[in-house]
């Protein structure tokens, strides 16, 4: 098995590809050994034009499944907040720091597992070329994995969600939790609460675009 330097992305992706080519190299990539045990890489979505970004972790056991970025419990969490914030999952690109599911098996269940830094280091070829190609205007990073990604290790969620950094990734550049934090509530009202706030984080993101 391959050790965290010899992990890397970047001799699986094509130099000036558009995004439809970098989602077919991507499938072959062997550049961690996520790639193992999941399923299918899951790659980036959304229309090739969009001015907006939102990056997650890494996809979750439906993404595996399905192939496509944020379609499980946390993605209708995310649907739910862009639809707050008068944006249409069309109109915008999802795409994870990470393109393969890393998990471990509970008896039937597969239950994800955090990224390592040198995994998301990995993979950060593939989303610096997402990034290149679509030259977005506006990014939200969600959650600590991809803030970190997109604009290190200085930037804290609970410091800086919901406020735009200074950061050459985008004109207007923010991070708020991953929405897989409010399935993690304990109680209704705290999931409610956090459901707001997170609404809340991604209406100042897609107002700040506006307004910019």
């Amino acid at each position: 098995m391959a050790g965290p330097a010899d992990m890397d992305a970047s001799p699986f992706v094509p130099a000036d590809a558009d995004l439809e080519t970098l989602r077919e190299a991507a499938r072959d990539c062997r550049g961690c050994p996520l790639y193992e045990p999941a399923t299918q890489t899951v790659f980036g979505e959304g229309r090739p034009g969009a001015r907006l970004i939102l990056v997650g972790e890494a996809p979750g056991d439906r993404e595996d499944r399905e192939g496509r970025p944020f379609v499980g419990p946390a993605g209708r969490e995310l649907d739910g907040a862009l639809a707050a914030a008068g944006l249409a999952r069309e109109e915008v690109y999802l795409t994870n720091a990470v393109k393969h599911f890393k998990f471990h098996e509970r008896g039937k269940r597969r239950i994800h597992d955090k990224p390592s830094r040198a995994e998301v280091k990995a993979c950060g070829a593939w989303l610096a070329a997402e990034l290149d190609e679509l030259a977005p205007f506006g990014v939200l990073a969600l959650g600590a994995t991809a803030a970190t990604a997109l604009y290190g290790s200085a930037v804290r969620v609970t410091k800086d969600r919901g406020t735009p950094l200074e950061s050459a990734v985008a004109s207007v550049a923010m991070v708020t939790v991953h929405p897989s934090a409010i399935l993690r509530a304990r109680t209704d009202e705290d999931r409610i609460a956090q459901r707001e706030a997170f609404a809340a984080d991604v209406r100042a993101f897609a107002q700040a675009c506006a307004t910019a």
